[in-house]
């Protein structure tokens, strides 16, 4: 089981891992491409002005700048460590047992407009790219990525469960994953999607599935471990939906 989950925009700062080392991360077929945009992002960085166009940063964002500028010098952290914000504080790896913590390092991927996708532990630094900019000369990050993360995904796991966002999955989509669809139901019965929250609810999501001593391999299984939860984790409405598509139903 693959559990992909998607970057995000705010990462924790510094890290006390070696510098990055594109050859300790996993997915090698992806290590070329990888180089390709770490180092354009490098050389942008060193034009702020163009930086921030190319990146769509303002003036208060010439931090990230400096991020990218120190892309193959600054420390590393673990990747789950790395993300922040709404998913990744549901996701509270943080209170994981030792035991669980090998466990997510085992099933749960990320996503990333830099990297492709990573492991939960594979050594990270700070870095501002997103899946809808444009690099110089290199176009959309589209154009680099497919179809060879694709490939690359589809033949990580027999089953894969793409919790990414709908930019990330677009960089290398994975057919027949297993994908999360987080709907608010009202009293009158009435659903609509949800939107700030559904981070959240994807993170209690990936944490029951990550953590589960279950391994859950089909979609009955998955819906299972998901209704259920873990101990530290409350169980959620699921529904499934079609063969590959789950609902979460929040009140």
């Amino acid at each position: 089981m693959l559990i992909l989950l998607p970057p995000s925009e705010t990462k924790a700062d510094g890290g006390d891992g070696a510098p990055l080392d594109l050859d300790a991360l996993s997915f090698p077929e992806l290590t070329a491409i990888r180089r390709k945009l770490a180092d354009v992002l490098v050389r942008l960085a060193a034009k702020p002005e163009l930086s921030q166009k190319w990146l769509g940063l303002s003036k208060s964002q010439r931090g990230e700048i400096d991020r990218n500028a120190a892309l193959w010098t600054t420390g590393t952290r673990p990747a789950i460590e790395r993300y922040t914000g709404v998913l990744y504080d549901a996701f509270d790896y943080g209170s994981l047992s030792k035991a669980d913590r090998v466990l997510v390092a085992e099933r749960v991927g990320i996503g990333s407009a830099l990297f492709g996708a990573t492991r939960a532990a594979d050594p990270i630094p700070g870095y501002r790219l997103s899946g809808g900019n444009k690099l110089p000369r290199l176009g959309t990050l589209g154009s680099q990525w497919k179809p060879k993360l694709t490939m690359v995904l589809s033949a990580a796991d027999d089953v894969v469960i793409d919790l990414r966002s709908g930019v990330y999955q677009q960089l290398g989509p994975v057919p027949g994953a297993i994908t999360v669809q987080v709907l608010t139901e009202a009293a009158d019965g009435s659903r609509s999607v949800v939107s700030h929250f559904n981070k959240h609810h994807k993170g209690l999501i990936a944490r029951s599935l990550a953590t589960s001593s279950a391994a859950p391999a089909t979609i009955d299984e998955i819906a299972k471990v998901v209704a259920d939860g873990r101990p530290g984790t409350r169980g959620q409405r699921v529904e499934i939906a079609s063969d590959t598509q789950l609902v979460v139903l929040t009140d």
